[in-house]
């Protein structure tokens, strides 16, 4: 009787567990944080973890095939709808911004195209180790899926600095890390 009392016990711990486990329904994403060059080759997109409980994901271009314009300028955010961003450069600049886990296991949120000054719905998620995916839609029938490609080696005018350090990508000011608060120096009587 006892023997049969620890099976029905397993049994039942078991089923209550799956269902607990269900009823979650959420699965955690792999995480995509890495340096990514985008399917024409044309940059390299470093995705990290961002926002104050570093729950999102931010991404931003660290490296570009062709980072200057016919006149050796750096290429600029002209498009941006934002007048105080149209002269920061695109080198550096966030693209990704704060996307949240979903349900299905990926990350979704805005991407911001600078070639159009426009921002666009996005899904991130880990096809493989080394393969990223990424679908981007204009509305909810106009999509693009992209195939991105995990980086290893760092290449001549790859920013490799932390976000926010002199050779490292800037966060867009609503996505940089705050300061930690100052502790408040307790009054002596």
């Amino acid at each position: 009787m006892n023997i049969l009392l620890r099976f029905v016990l397993r049994v039942a711990i078991t089923v209550v567990m799956m269902i607990i486990g269900g009823r979650a329904g959420a699965v955690m994403p792999a995480d995509p944080s890495g340096t990514w060059l985008v399917e024409d080759g044309r940059a390299r997109i470093r995705l990290e973890r961002c926002g104050p409980s570093r729950d999102r994901l931010c991404g931003f271009i660290v490296w570009m095939k062709e980072p200057t314009d016919k006149r050796g300028q750096p290429y600029r955010d002209s498009q941006n709808p934002d007048p105080d961003k149209r002269a920061r450069t695109l080198l550096g600049h966030q693209l990704i911004m704060g996307l949240q886990a979903t349900a299905e296991g990926r990350f979704a949120g805005d991407i911001y195209n600078a070639e159009d000054g426009k921002s666009y719905s996005v899904s991130i998620w880990r096809e493989s180790p080394e393969r990223l995916k990424l679908k981007g839609c204009l509305i909810k029938f106009l999509c693009q899926t992209q195939t991105w490609q995990q980086t290893l080696d760092v290449v001549p005018g790859q920013l490799v600095g932390l976000t926010g350090d002199l050779n490292g990508p800037r966060a867009d000011k609503e996505w940089a890390v705050v300061p930690a608060p100052k502790p408040i120096p307790a009054k002596v009587k």
